[in-house]
């Protein structure tokens, strides 16, 4: 079979509500206020290494500790609220970072309104490479913790931005999983969410040569899955997804 007209069904097959049940883009669709989804969404996309039971789970958690309220918890917190955060872990994520990307996000609710801005640089024509440098500038310029930035991948530094690129796929994207709930981003300019799983059916498939799961590999990634929708190229995250995490595709 083509690999298009595969990709094209798998896709087909695994994006549908059922996809939620075992995914962390679960935890944004708790939600229906737009900035809950924003800042619900990436506190768990950010969590997204590890088991996914677990990342749920600790994402649970969090909005627990913010009365699951997160807008109103990141925009109106006392250092008395702030105190909710306390023991918060979650591989190495702690109390302090949590706390960190809080303030950070206040920030950003008060001077643009919605995160979506922090993406959006007019040098990127063909990825957003500098919007997602520039995202993690914002939070480093806020003042969050030298170990809190390891949590905020930047593709300048050789990083492959899996976390973020995934979810930048949640907010842009439109099907019956993700969002589409930013409009000022073309689902054109997103990069595949590259991890173990997808980078091995990838390369079993022949759409990506490089052995290493970095910005580099994205980039070819990124022009193979375009030769097959340029206007949607990350549609394929669910096929590529799907085969390497439910059906084992490439496993030897």
């Amino acid at each position: 079979m083509e690999i298009k007209t595969f990709l094209d069904t798998k896709y087909r097959q695994y994006a549908t509500p059922n996809f939620l049940a075992d995914d962390p883009i679960q935890i944004p669709h708790q939600f229906s206020k737009k900035q809950d989804i924003e800042i619900a969404g990436l506190f768990a996309a950010l969590f997204a290494w590890g088991q996914r039971k677990t990342i749920i789970n600790k994402s649970h958690d969090l909005l627990a500790r913010m009365d699951h309220a997160p807008f109103e918890f990141v925009t109106t917190s006392t250092p008395k609220d702030l105190k909710a955060l306390k023991s918060f872990a979650h591989r190495t994520f702690n109390e302090d970072d949590v706390a960190g990307i809080v303030l950070a996000l206040r920030a950003v609710y008060v001077n643009f309104g919605t995160l979506e801005k922090l993406f959006i640089h007019p040098k990127d024509e063909t990825d957003l490479k500098n919007g997602l440098h520039q995202f993690k500038q914002f939070f480093v310029d806020a003042g969050i913790l030298k170990r809190t930035e390891r949590h905020l991948p930047d593709p300048f530094a050789g990083s492959a931005a899996k976390r973020v690129n995934m979810y930048l796929r949640w907010m842009v994207r439109k099907d019956a999983v993700d969002f589409g709930l930013w409009q000022n981003i073309s689902p054109a300019l997103l990069s595949c969410p590259l991890d173990v799983h997808s980078g091995r059916v990838a390369r079993s498939l022949g759409l990506l040569k490089r052995t290493q799961n970095d910005w580099k590999s994205v980039e070819e990634l990124n022009q193979s899955l375009r030769e097959f929708d340029s206007a949607d190229p990350v549609k394929y995250d669910f096929a590529l997804f799907g085969l390497g995490v439910y059906e084992g595709f490439g496993v030897d």
